[in-house]
């Protein structure tokens, strides 16, 4: 029996484990205003992120502002069909604008606002009082309006004529975005915008909406789930008989979880994915899901690591024939490495600085030879720095160490056999 509640209690302390990795993970990152700032920061600055957003915005304002029909008004009748054509070569251009704004870094003060406005108030979901980031039962929306207004006044500037005037928006480089900016596009426009222009919807599913709460439940809940998980493990110890063995099943568990709950978060990721729509949409979500998890993956991965290698290690000292084989072994194996070792040593202080004196030429030039082969294959000036500082002390060092070798060489070769020794004696 105390084998089996061990092994029980050791199972669920694995499982226990893993979730509250990901409890602390999400409530450090997803769940902290500022960490999650950091995290989405760079997003824009991704190719495929940065085209899904230029694609949405550009549609969208095509839209509002029915950009072919103001082509087919300034158009002579005769020339109407040139309005699709001069429309698409205008998207073209509406894009490229989109995709400047979003690399630039002016608007890194805008999404980092943005996004920190974002997550203030998509903390408050459950409670319904977010407005930029609106968590329903059935989908969830992201606010694009203050890029939308930075590629109109660009646009404005750029191609006067789109619009018939200048048009008179705020400028948001500064990040703070005004609470009436949705009133004052939809003045400058001359246009009545939809209710939901430029909430970008990320995917339709009510499993947002439970995932939110599941999230929230465990942020009031983690520090519980880790005092938990501390105490199933010492109960799982206090009861088991063998408690390497425990051990063992720990780490071996650890694995098994840790695969489990990462093939469940690619499931549910899969699943995420194909409520958007195909195309440079869900490779942009996809882009953004791989760039927010990896830190979440790395702690999985972690986590496998370290049940393997918990178990590896309990097996070894265990009892069992091939764990005494393979420790026997690798004493015997450490210690001719040591006398390997001690030998080598000793040989190198006795004989090294002489071979290094009789061949210290050779060495110099050696030295300067790599250094400069490894100068051509690197390109930044650090890399060329760390390499001439290497060379230095390399080349003093052979110096310094050749110049006792010489001596004692010299000194161990009879006055007789020198040349000219008898001559010298004489004299």
């Amino acid at each position: 029996m105390r084998r089996v509640t061990a092994a029980v209690l050791v199972a669920l302390t694995a499982f226990a484990l893993v979730a509250s990795v990901v409890g602390v993970w999400a409530a450090t990152t997803v769940l902290d205003t500022d960490r999650w700032v950091a995290t989405v920061a760079p997003l824009p600055r991704d190719p495929q992120i940065s085209a899904a957003v230029a694609e949405y915005t550009t549609t969208t304002m095509f839209e509002a502002v029915d950009v072919e029909q103001r082509v087919r008004a300034v158009l002579p009748e005769q020339a109407a069909f040139l309005a699709a054509p001069a429309t698409g070569q205008l998207r073209g251009t509406v894009r490229s604008t989109v995709d400047d704004i979003l690399q630039s870094e002016r608007f890194a003060g805008i999404w980092t606002e943005l996004n920190r406005r974002a997550h203030q108030r998509a903390l408050a979901v459950i409670e319904g009082t977010s407005t930029v980031v609106v968590g329903r039962t059935d989908r969830v929306e992201i606010d694009l309006l203050p890029l939308i207004n930075q590629v109109l006044r660009q646009l404005s500037a750029q191609l006067p004529e789109l619009f018939g005037k200048q048009l008179s928006l705020p400028d948001l480089t500064s990040g703070e975005i005004p609470e009436n900016l949705r009133v004052r596009v939809q003045e400058a426009l001359g246009v009545t915008l939809p209710q939901n222009f430029a909430q970008f919807t990320v995917y339709d599913s009510g499993q947002l909406w439970a995932a939110q709460q599941a999230v929230a439940t465990a942020k009031r809940d983690l520090l519980l789930g880790v005092i938990g998980t501390v105490v199933l493990l010492a109960l799982a110890l206090l009861v088991s008989p063998h408690r390497r063995r425990t051990l063992l099943q720990l780490g071996l568990w650890l694995v098994v979880a840790a695969v489990a709950v990462t093939a469940a978060l690619r499931v549910v990721r899969a699943e995420l994915l194909d409520r958007v729509p195909a195309g440079v949409y869900r490779d942009g979500v996809a882009a953004t899901f791989t760039s927010v998890f990896g830190p979440l993956r790395t702690r999985g991965v972690q986590v496998i690591v370290l049940g393997a290698v918990l178990a590896l290690v309990m097996y070894l000292i265990g009892p069992g024939r091939w764990p005494r084989w393979l420790r026997g072994h690798a004493a015997a194996g450490l210690r001719a490495a040591w006398r390997a070792t001690r030998a080598g040593g000793r040989a190198l202080v006795t004989r090294g600085p002489g071979w290094i004196a009789a061949h210290r030429d050779a060495l110099r030039v050696g030295g300067v030879v790599t250094a400069a082969v490894l100068a051509l294959l690197m390109s930044s000036w650090t890399s060329l720095l760390v390499v001439a500082l290497v060379l230095a002390v390399y080349e003093v060092g052979v110096t310094v160490v050749a110049r006792p070798g010489r001596t004692a060489t010299s000194a161990a070769v009879p006055v007789a056999a020198r040349p000219g020794g008898a001559a010298t004696s004489a004299g």
